[in-house]
C-alpha cells in the first residue's frame, strides 16, 4: 500500500485496503499497482508530468509484465516536435511500408497498438496548465481539438430510484445479473435526511425541490469518461484508452490482461473485473453491439467482457458508431430507458445538446423536460392546432384553460400557462439544429409555438393576466423567479472535481458531502432479476465494495 500516511484514494483508507487485497488475489504486484495508481492521480492533479510518470515505472512494468505500451518519454517530445496532438495522428509519420504491422510501427515509437487514442492525456480547463516541454499536458491536445465529447447531465431530483437504467444497460450489453457498469443509490448525510423528513410543497402546489418522483436523495454513479483518466495511465498494454473522435474511454478486450491497475487509479470505484464465464456466449451476441471504431480499425470494446478482463460503462460505443442505426447515433440505453428523463446523454460541446443545454440553462431546461415529457408531468402542452380548433376571441385566461382541461388526454391548469409564458420569456432563441439530443431545444419550441397560439386568443401581458399567472411584472427577471419557483435552483457539481479528471458527467441535485452513506432507496436491486442474483454479494464484495454501508 502508499507508504504516506493518508489515504491517497478519494474514497478512503477502507477502499484503498480492499482494492490492495483485491490486487492480492491476482498474479500481479500489488505494491506496483497500488504506487501507479497514486501516482496517476498526482498527474491529474498537475502534480507530476506524464513523461515523468512514464520513466518513473518503466522499468518495473517491463519486469513485471515484459511489456509497457504506455506513451514513452521520447513519443511526448515527438508529439511537441510534430505539433501532431495526438498518437493516432502522430504515427501516420512513422507508418511503415509492405507488411510492417501498425503495431510494429508503434513499437518502434514507444506507444502500443491500443493506444490510438490519447484525448485523456489532454489539458484539464480548470486545472495547473502545464507545457509539453515541462512534459506536462498541454492546451493543444486532442481533448481541446475534438468537436464531440460523449457525456450525461443527470439531474438528481428527477431520478425516482426505480433502476430501470441499470436494467437496460444490463439488457443492451448481455451483463450477468450483478455485473452494474452504472449504480443508481440513494444516500443520507448529517445535512441531507432520509425521505421521512422531506416536505417538498411550499404549500402553493408548486414542487420548490423539484422532487418530481422521490423524495430521496439520489446518485447515479455511471463511468465518468474523464478526460484525463488515471485507469488510463497505469495499463501497461494500453487496453484502457481514450478515442480521438469522441473522448469515450474504452477498454480493449482482447488486449486487456486483468491486471486491474485500472480499477485501483479509478476515484470513482466503476471498474468491474471478470470473475466467472459470461451467462451469454460471444458467438450469440450481435457484432453491431461489440465492435468499435478505432481510428485504425475495429476493436471488441463493447458489450460484455469476457472472463479475466476489465469492464465499465462504455456509453453505447456501438451506438455511436452507427452499427446500429443513423437514429440510435447519440443515444444511450440508460437515458433512452429513464422514465422520468432525469438522463440527459449527448455532446457536452455542442451548445444545442441536451447535456448542454441541461447543464447551463438548468431552471428552464427543467421545466421544459417536465412539461414535454410523455406521460410524465402533470399537464399537457397542447399543440397550436389543438389551440385553433379549440379557443375562441371570447375566451379569457379562466375559460381557455377550461376548454382546453376538458379535452380528451389533455391536462392543462394556469400554472401550466405561467410556465410556458416564463419559458417564452426567457428563451435565447437557440435552434435545435439537426444534430442529435436536441430534444429540449426541440421542447421548447414546442411549448413556445403553443403559448404562441394560446396568446392569439388570450392576452398574458394584462396586469389581471400577469397576477393571476403570478409573473410580476411580465419582465425577463420575474419569468425566471417564476421557473425558479417550480424548478428551483439546483446545485450543478461534478464527483470528486478537485481530483482533477475532468469528468464528462455533470449533476444536478443535492451533492453528496464527505460523511454521505448510503440507504435503502425506494426500489430494492432484489426487484430486479436482471440487476442481482445470489452472487450480488460476491460481485460487490470484488468489484466495488459491500452494498450496505458503500462511501460516495
Amino acid at each position: 500500500m502508499s507508504t504516506d500516511d493518508e489515504s491517497f484514494h478519494p474514497l478512503g483508507d477502507e477502499w484503498e485496503g480492499e482494492l490492495e487485497t483485491m490486487l492480492d488475489d491476482t498474479e500481479y504486484d500489488s505494491q506496483l499497482g497500488m504506487d501507479m495508481a497514486r501516482d496517476a492521480m498526482r498527474v491529474t492533479k498537475g502534480e507530476l508530468s506524464e513523461a515523468d510518470f512514464h520513466e518513473k515505472y518503466h522499468e518495473d512494468v517491463m519486469e513485471e509484465f515484459g511489456e509497457d505500451e504506455r506513451p514513452t518519454k521520447e513519443a511526448y517530445e515527438t508529439a511537441q516536435e510534430e505539433a501532431k496532438g495526438t498518437f493516432s495522428r502522430m504515427v501516420d509519420k512513422f507508418d511503415g511500408d509492405g507488411e510492417e504491422t501498425r503495431r510494429e510501427t508503434m513499437k518502434k515509437m514507444g506507444v502500443g497498438a491500443a493506444a490510438v487514442g490519447v484525448g485523456a492525456f489532454g489539458s484539464v480547463a480548470d486545472g495547473p496548465e502545464h507545457s509539453m516541454a515541462e512534459g506536462g499536458r498541454t492546451e493543444s491536445s486532442e481533448a481541446e481539438e475534438r468537436d464531440t465529447q460523449w457525456g450525461m447531465t443527470i439531474d438528481l431530483e428527477r431520478c425516482d430510484g426505480c433502476l430501470t437504467c441499470m436494467d437496460a444497460c444490463t439488457q443492451e450489453n448481455s451483463l450477468d445479473a450483478g455485473v452494474n457498469w452504472m449504480y443508481v443509490m440513494a444516500w443520507e448525510d448529517d445535512l441531507h435526511g432520509s425521505a421521512d423528513d422531506a416536505d417538498s410543497s411550499d404549500g402553493n402546489g408548486m414542487n420548490s425541490n423539484f422532487n418530481m418522483a422521490s423524495d430521496y436523495n439520489m446518485l447515479v454513479r455511471p463511468c465518468q469518461h474523464c478526460t484525463d483518466a488515471p485507469c488510463e495511465k497505469v495499463c501497461p498494454t494500453t487496453a484502457r484508452h481514450t478515442r480521438d473522435k469522441d473522448g469515450l474511454v474504452l477498454t480493449d478486450y482482447d488486449v486487456c490482461i486483468g491486471c486491474r491497475y485500472c480499477q485501483v487509479a479509478c476515484p470513482y470505484g466503476v471498474n468491474y473485473f471478470g470473475w466467472d464465464e459470461p451467462g451469454t456466449d460471444y458467438s450469440e451476441m450481435d457484432e453491431s453491439h461489440t465492435m468499435g471504431e478505432y481510428e485504425h480499425g475495429e476493436r471488441w470494446v463493447d458489450s460484455r467482457a469476457p472472463r479475466g478482463t476489465m469492464s465499465k460503462c462504455t456509453m453505447c460505443p456501438s451506438r455511436q458508431d452507427g452499427n446500429q442505426g443513423e437514429d440510435m447515433i447519440g443515444t444511450s440505453a440508460c437515458e433512452d430507458a429513464c422514465p422520468p428523463g432525469a438522463i440527459q446523454f449527448g455532446n457536452v460541446k455542442d451548445e444545442q445538446s441536451d447535456p448542454y443545454q441541461h447543464r447551463e440553462h438548468p431552471v428552464k431546461s427543467r421545466v421544459v423536460v417536465h412539461l414535454t415529457n410523455s406521460g410524465e408531468g402533470e399537464w399537457d402542452v397542447p399543440d397550436p392546432e389543438t389551440v385553433n380548433d379549440t379557443l375562441s376571441s371570447d375566451d379569457d385566461l379562466e375559460s381557455a384553460v377550461e376548454a382546453l382541461d376538458g379535452l380528451d388526454d389533455v391536462s392543462f391548469a394556469t400554472d401550466a400557462v405561467a410556465l410556458m409564458r416564463a419559458v417564452q420569456l426567457v428563451r435565447d432563441e437557440t435552434e435545435p439544429g439537426d444534430e442529435e439530443n436536441n430534444s429540449i431545444l426541440e421542447g421548447e419550441q414546442e411549448i413556445v409555438a403553443s403559448i404562441e397560439a394560446f396568446q392569439e386568443y388570450v392576452d398574458l401581458t394584462t396586469e389581471d393576466a400577469l397576477a393571476e399567472l403570478r409573473l410580476g411584472d411580465g419582465s425577463e427577471q420575474q419569468a425566471q423567479f417564476r421557473l425558479q419557483q417550480y424548478a428551483g435552483k439546483p446545485n450543478s457539481f461534478e464527483l470528486l472535481e478537485d481530483v482533477g479528471t475532468n469528468p464528462n458527467v455533470t449533476y444536478l441535485g443535492e451533492k453528496p458531502g464527505p460523511e454521505a452513506h448510503q440507504v435503502e432507496g425506494p426500489t430494492s436491486y432484489d426487484s430486479w432479476d436482471s440487476i442481482t442474483d445470489k452472487r450480488q454479494d460476491v460481485l460487490d464484495e470484488k468489484t466495488v465494495g459491500h452494498v450496505d454501508g458503500v462511501s460516495l
